[in-house]
């Protein structure tokens, strides 16, 4: 049995404004798509681009399969506390006028007032430009229009890239928790 550290991460969203620049992002081949029941399979995909070869497919092993992370999606959207507005796809046009391929994915939840990402997940190809930062703007922007005033997040204490970028977005370190798992090699 092996223990993850793990931080839990919050933002206080009264007076948080979102930025991003819409017409630079489309520019560049990228399209927010806000959530559609009919996307789960994209959102998925993404997801599990994003987590199978990182720590987080150990602490969380769905991650490391595609059908864990199309069952994952299914029980996130399914949740009545499941919170759409804050449920985004990120996807990469190579070519005007395609379909897009998924490179990016985040979901959110309501519990007790707060605000709930889950998976915030980027493509290793498509990381440093900015586009988790992107993610996490979209996401409480949509818990801001439920009227919910604060978010939290959990990270493995190991990624810390990721910890580097929420704390430039403002969160603050709350609490550390363990999370038990079996970690087969």
């Amino acid at each position: 049995m092996t223990y993850f550290r793990r931080y839990r991460m919050e933002l206080n969203l009264r007076g948080f404004r979102a930025q991003w620049d819409r017409e630079a992002l489309e520019a560049a081949g990228y399209q927010f798509v806000g959530y559609d029941e009919g996307l789960i399979r994209d959102h998925a995909q993404a997801k599990y681009q994003s987590f199978r070869s990182e720590i987080d497919a150990d602490v969380f092993p769905c991650l490391g399969r595609r059908d864990g992370c199309l069952r994952l999606m299914r029980e996130i959207t399914s949740r009545a506390t499941f919170v759409p507005g804050s449920t985004w796809l990120l996807r990469y046009h190579d070519r005007p006028g395609g379909r897009g391929m998924p490179v990016g994915t985040i979901q959110g939840l309501e519990a007790e007032g707060w605000g709930v990402i889950q998976n915030i997940g980027v493509i290793t190809e498509h990381r440093g430009r900015g586009l988790g930062r992107l993610l996490i703007n979209r996401a409480a922007t949509g818990f801001q229009a439920a009227g919910i005033e604060k978010m939290h997040l959990e990270v493995t204490t190991a990624n810390t890239a990721a910890i580097r970028l929420y704390e430039q977005i403002g969160f603050q370190r709350a609490q550390v928790v363990y999370k038990a798992c079996e970690v087969v090699g």
